[in-house]
C-alpha cells in the first residue's frame, strides 16, 4: 500500500522579467512529489534552478506557473508544515543556542514551558546537550549546523527541507552529521515524515536517498529520476552504490542531439553565443586537470566518479571545469567519461608559453565572447571598449548577475592567454598585453 503524499509539485516555471522586459526562465514544466517515509535528493549543476525550486515550495518565492500542493491543499505561501534546514546556518550570533532554537516556537506563541521542553529536547535530540548557554561564535561549524536541524525540528514539520545543509562542513563533520541523522530518521525518532534534500555532492545523494532527480539547466528541469537502490545503511564501495553513482555522472554528461548549425556544420555546441552563461573557472584547476588525465593511470581517459574522488572535487567544481575544457576543445564527455582529444594533450605536455599560445587560439575560436571582444578591440582605433558595452549586451540574454559572472569568467581565461587586457579600476578592456 502506498504511503499518503505530502508534496505534489506540478508544471511550476519560475522566470524573471529583465529591466529590458524579457522573460528569463530558470525552471520549467518541474514535476515531482514527496510520499511519507521518503527522502527525495534534487542535484545539477550550479544553475539547475534547484535552491529556486526549495524556495518556491518553502512558500519564500511564488511560481510564475503551475502549482505545489501540501497535503492536498494548494502551498500560496510558507506552510506550517514545512521547515528549512540552510547551508549558511543562518543563526543569530547574539542569541544562545537554547535561545536560536526557541525562536520558532515563539512565533507560534506556545506556552513558555511548552517552548524551553520542546527546544530543550531538539537539542538533546541532535546531540548539544549541555551546549543550551552557549553562543554560535562558541561553536565549530558542526555543531553550528546542528543547531539549525534543531531549530528546524523543534516545531515538527511534516516536511524537511535541506538546502546543502552539509556543504560548508568539512569531509569528516559533514559524514558524521549525515550518519547521525539517517540513524535518527531510520529509528524513527525525527518528528518529519518526509524530506528533500538539495545537494550537489553525487554520493551524498546516493547515500541518504530513495530517489534522486537529476536537473539540467537553461532552464532548470527534470531530466532524470533515479531509484535508489541498495537499502540503509549504504556502503559507499557496494557495486550497487556505486552502480547508482554512475548513472547519475552518466545523465549529468549526457548531451541531447543536437541539428546542423554553423555554416552547415555539425557544431558540438549549438547556442553556444555570446548569450551562453559561463562559470568562473580557474585556469590552473583547467591545467591542472588536463595534467592528471594525460599522467598515469589515467592516460588520457578517465571515469568522471573515480576523478572526482582521487582529486577530492566536488561535483559544482568538476563539471563546470570538465565542461569548459569540453567547449574548448580540450576535452570530449560521454556516458560519465571524460577523455583528452589530441590538442588537449599537447595543452597538458606543452611547456607554459606553448600552452598559452594554443588556449588563446581555441579561446579565441571556441569561446564566442572572448572571439567577440577581441574582434571590438581589433576594429577599434584606440583598442580599447568600456566594460559596459559587452555587460548591455550580456544582459539581452541573461540576469546582471550571470552577465558579470560571464565577462568575469572570459576576463579571466584572456588574461591567462594574453589574449586582451582589462583595467578594472578604469573598467576598460584593451589589447596591451595581447601576444
Amino acid at each position: 500500500m502506498e504511503k499518503p503524499v505530502l508534496l505534489e509539485v506540478r508544471s511550476v516555471r519560475r522566470s524573471f522579467r529583465t529591466p529590458e522586459g524579457r522573460e528569463l526562465i530558470v525552471l520549467d514544466g518541474v514535476d515531482l512529489g514527496v510520499r511519507e517515509g521518503e527522502i527525495v535528493g534534487l542535484i545539477g549543476r550550479s544553475g539547475s534552478g534547484k535552491s529556486t525550486l526549495l524556495r518556491v515550495i518553502a512558500g519564500l518565492e511564488q511560481p510564475t506557473a503551475g502549482e505545489t500542493r501540501f497535503r492536498g491543499r494548494p502551498a500560496t505561501g510558507p506552510a506550517p508544515g514545512i521547515a528549512m534546514v540552510f547551508q549558511s546556518f543562518a543563526l543569530f550570533p547574539w542569541l544562545t543556542v537554547l535561545a536560536n532554537v526557541q525562536l520558532g516556537l515563539e512565533a507560534l506563541g506556545l506556552p513558555e514551558d511548552e517552548i524551553r521542553r520542546r527546544a530543550l529536547a531538539a537539542i538533546d535530540l541532535i546531540g548539544l546537550d549541555g551546549f543550551e548557554s552557549a553562543y554560535p561564535r562558541e561553536l565549530s561549524g558542526g555543531m553550528r549546523q546542528r543547531v539549525g536541524f534543531a531549530r528546524a525540528l523543534v516545531v515538527h514539520p511534516d516536511l524537511l527541507l535541506m538546502d546543502e545543509p552539509f556543504s560548508a562542513l568539512d569531509i569528516l563533520t559533514a559524514e558524521t552529521l549525515r550518519g547521525d541523522f539517517l540513524d535518527l530518521w531510520g529509528e524513527g525518532q525525527l518528528p518529519i515524515k518526509g524530506v528533500i534534500l538539495v545537494t550537489h555532492n553525487i554520493e551524498e545523494a546516493v547515500q541518504m536517498c530513495d530517489r534522486v532527480l537529476v536537473f539540467g539547466i537553461n532552464p532548470g528541469r527534470v531530466v532524470a529520476e533515479i531509484e535508489v537502490g541498495p537499502p540503509q545503511p549504504r556502503n559507499r564501495n557496494d557495486p550497487g552504490f556505486r552502480a547508482v553513482v554512475e548513472r547519475i555522472y552518466g545523465v549529468l554528461t549526457a548531451r541531447a542531439p543536437r541539428p546542423v548549425s554553423i555554416a552547415g556544420r555539425n557544431e558540438h555546441f549549438p547556442g553556444s553565443g555570446i548569450g551562453t552563461i559561463l562559470p568562473r573557472v580557474e585556469t590552473n584547476l583547467l591545467a591542472g586537470l588536463t595534467e592528471a588525465l594525460a599522467s598515469a593511470p589515467y592516460s588520457g581517459k578517465a571515469d568522471l566518479p573515480v576523478l572526482a574522488h582521487s582529486l577530492r572535487i566536488d561535483v559544482d567544481d568538476l563539471f563546470p571545469a570538465a565542461e569548459t575544457l569540453e567547449m574548448l576543445r580540450f576535452v570530449e564527455l560521454a556516458g560519465g567519461d571524460i577523455t583528452l582529444t589530441q590538442a588537449g594533450r599537447e595543452f597538458a605536455e606543452a611547456s607554459l608559453d606553448e600552452r598559452k599560445k594554443l588556449f588563446q587560439h581555441h579561446l579565441l575560436t571556441y569561446v564566442a565572447l572572448a572571439g567577440h571582444v577581441r574582434r571590438v578591440l581589433d576594429e577599434r582605433a584606440t583598442h580599447t571598449a568600456p566594460k559596459s558595452r559587452f555587460l548591455d549586451e550580456l544582459e539581452d540574454h541573461m540576469t546582471a548577475k550571470a552577465a558579470e559572472q560571464t565577462l568575469q569568467a572570459v576576463t579571466g581565461w584572456s588574461r591567462y592567454a594574453e589574449a586582451f587586457a582589462y583595467d578594472d579600476h578604469a573598467g576598460v578592456f584593451s589589447l596591451e598585453n595581447p601576444t
